[in-house]
């Protein structure tokens, strides 16, 4: 199946109530197209309870509990599913000050999370305090630009992972932001920050030339968009090729549809990111065309994105 013989369409966005219903609307790809749904959180930042009632701007909003019933909901929708986090899993809540990421991790383990990148916050136990809490992940860890081998990590966190759903390989991998001036040094040791740009191109070309991947997702913790040369997640996507969605974080930033960007090619790419907290779970379905051919009747790019948990 060639890389671009797929049409991109996301679900309706919905809303879950209370204890109630999902409002998602319903739809129904033609024959022989395969789907595949991607869902996913950045910044939950040890967020495992909803906000009080009297919260200024989330009042009972978000919260574990809710965001697995909701997962469940949409995987028996459409068995095809996976759950991706972009990182700055920890910090934010005395969860993580009493526990230090142990609870974070053990839920995440029981929502069924596939993979996770690593973000900037996820070092304020340094990588030591990582390390610790790794065994209670049941997912891996993904970054191909830090450099871990001279680090108590080495070997623990991976360039990327290839998945298969529906007879669809997806490749996935994460890329960190630069820690110098935001991390203290004693926290990260020797991680090495390498240029997010080359390793990208050259993971994405492993990916699509020696793992066949249909799919490439970037797991992203560079930040949506800055106002000076930083790099970004809207500079990634148009620096470089043949990245199909990067997911988003750092920056919170709250997207009510999908940026979408053209990359080096001139072809779109998909950015999303669903603000923080776990207040908003991304969403993105995928369509292929089992016989390789793009199908023009359905649009081909997309609206969506979150839900919404009350």
């Amino acid at each position: 199946m060639n890389r671009r013989n797929f049409i991109k369409k996301t679900a309706a966005a919905g809303t879950l109530m209370g204890v109630g219903g999902l409002g998602l609307l319903s739809f129904s790809p033609e024959k022989n197209r395969k789907h595949i749904t991607i869902l996913h959180t950045n910044d939950t930042h040890s967020h495992i309870e909803p906000f009080s009632a009297d919260h200024a701007q989330y009042p009972n909003m978000g919260g574990v509990a809710r965001r697995y019933s909701l997962i469940n909901s949409i995987r028996q929708e459409n068995p095809n599913t996976l759950l991706l986090d972009a990182g700055d899993i920890f910090q934010g809540t005395p969860y993580f000050n009493f526990y230090g990421g142990e609870v974070e991790f053990k839920l995440m383990s029981k929502m069924g999370y596939d993979a996770a990148t690593i973000g900037n916050h996820d070092f304020d136990n340094g990588i030591d305090g990582l390390l610790a809490q790794m065994p209670h992940a049941d997912f891996p860890f993904l970054s191909a630009n830090y450099d871990f081998s001279n680090t108590i990590l080495d070997g623990l966190v991976k360039p990327y992972k290839v998945f298969k759903a529906d007879g669809v390989r997806i490749g996935v991998f994460g890329i960190g932001i630069e820690l110098q001036g935001l991390v203290s040094k004693k926290l990260y040791k020797e991680t090495k920050y390498l240029d997010p740009v080359e390793i990208t191109q050259e993971t994405v070309s492993r990916l699509k030339n020696e793992e066949n991947c249909e799919l490439v997702i970037c797991l992203s913790h560079l930040g949506y968009q800055y106002k000076d040369d930083k790099i970004s997640d809207l500079k990634l996507a148009a620096k470089t090729k043949d990245i199909d969605l990067i997911i988003g974080g750092h920056t919170h930033t709250f997207l009510p549809e999908p940026t979408v960007v053209q990359n080096s090619e001139g072809i779109d790419t998909i950015v999303n990111q669903v603000g923080w907290a776990g207040i908003n779970l991304g969403r993105i379905d995928f369509f292929l065309n089992d016989n390789g051919k793009k199908a023009t009747a359905a649009p081909l790019l997309s609206k969506t994105a979150f839900l919404t948990l009350f």
